[in-house]
């Protein structure tokens, strides 16, 4: 009986190592073993780029990663600020959302969801308005697989001083993040994506100075930034921790570290995805966007002709794989497959046999 191998975006499939560190004993999150616990998991989290961990603090939630986004947008945006938000997918419109829903400005630069970015229009927008402060965007936007250009965003941040606040969920531990050059204030991630923990925490890297420098914008009490990052310099949080959970991220952020870091896991996950694309390319299935604009992470293909999503989700499902559906718009268009976590050899070539059995009728067809 093979093992389920997770390709959906997260959460991932992971290591016996980590799974047993969901077996560790029963701990009260108020004990100090559990802060010095805290402390090891976010001085991980900031080493996890190095570049970070001086100037950069790791504040950690229990919740998904979406809980990180939210609290990074309410917490950093000031209720006298502007946000311009930048979409091209899914998750950026739900940015747009929170903004709005925390009722603070915002102006919104839209892209439809197979482009890229908008950034002529993004640069536009901050000559024309000096009353915005940041800038909102995704990093890997999940809904296409595109990695977005976020080398050039912070760029255009960095000429005209206006902070980033980066969704990071889906790129965090697997894709490169300039701090410095970005102009980056803030990135919010999740652990059980590529850092390889399971679900259940998440955190915002946040540049130490802003807690100094200006207060809470929050309109949450649990989504408060503030004292967590007050009381989690000590270990401590104002809310009950996810314990096991953190036992959990802990180890992965061990094995990342003892395994090569983020650059290895790049370079792993990149080698995986080649093979996948190579194979659906030889069968006859076509990507949605071009090659070069896919992370390391994810890629989402074209259903072929004759063929439906349920189809193929639920026929590899059998073999042990479960891949994603298309969201809104892409629904009957695409499936994605992602790369991350624990897929070793053996999982790959049944992986890669299993898609040759599926769609041979497709390349069959079209010969």
């Amino acid at each position: 009986m093979y093992r389920n191998i997770l390709l959906n975006p997260g959460p991932v499939t992971i290591t016996d190592r980590v799974r047993r560190a969901l077996l560790r004993e029963d701990l009260c999150h108020r004990e100090p073993e559990f802060a010095e616990i805290t402390k090891d998991i976010t001085q991980g989290l900031a080493n996890v780029y190095p570049e970070a961990a001086q100037e950069y603090v790791a504040v950690m939630l229990t919740g998904s990663g979406t809980c990180a986004v939210e609290a990074m947008l309410s917490s950093l945006v000031p209720d006298d600020g502007k946000a311009l938000v930048v979409c091209n997918g899914v998750y950026g419109d739900r940015m747009a959302t929170m903004v709005t829903r925390h009722r603070k400005a915002l102006e919104v630069v839209t892209s439809q969801w197979h482009e890229p970015m908008n950034l002529a229009e993004v640069e536009k927008r901050l000559q024309q308005d000096s009353s915005i402060t940041h800038v909102i965007a995704v990093h890997h936007e999940t809904t296409t697989g595109r990695l977005n250009d976020v080398a050039k965003l912070g760029q255009i941040c960095q000429s005209r001083n206006v902070a980033l606040l980066l969704d990071c969920v889906s790129s965090f531990g697997a894709e490169a993040i300039e701090f410095a050059a970005w102009n980056l204030e803030a990135c919010a991630a999740t652990a059980n994506k590529c850092l390889h923990g399971v679900p259940g925490l998440s955190f915002v890297l946040v540049k130490r100075s802003v807690f100094d420098s200006r207060p809470t914008a929050a309109g949450s009490l649990y989504l408060d930034l503030y004292p967590y990052y007050k009381e989690q310099v000590q270990g401590y949080s104002p809310f009950t921790q996810a314990v096991h959970i953190a036992y959990a991220l802990q180890e992965a952020l061990k094995e990342l570290a003892q395994t090569g870091g983020w650059t290895a896991r790049h370079y792993h996950y990149s080698t995986r995805q080649g093979q996948i694309r190579q194979s659906l390319q030889e069968l006859g299935i076509k990507t949605l966007l071009h090659e070069q604009d896919y992370s390391c992470v994810l890629t989402s293909f074209q259903l072929p002709l004759g063929y439906s999503y349920e189809q193929i989700h639920d026929t590899l499902k059998d073999a042990g794989f479960i891949i994603y559906a298309g969201q809104g718009g892409l629904k009957n268009a695409i499936f994605r497959i992602a790369n991350m976590g624990d897929i070793q050899l053996n999982d790959m070539e049944r992986l890669l046999h299993s898609l040759q059995m599926l769609f041979q009728p497709a390349l069959a067809v079209k010969v």
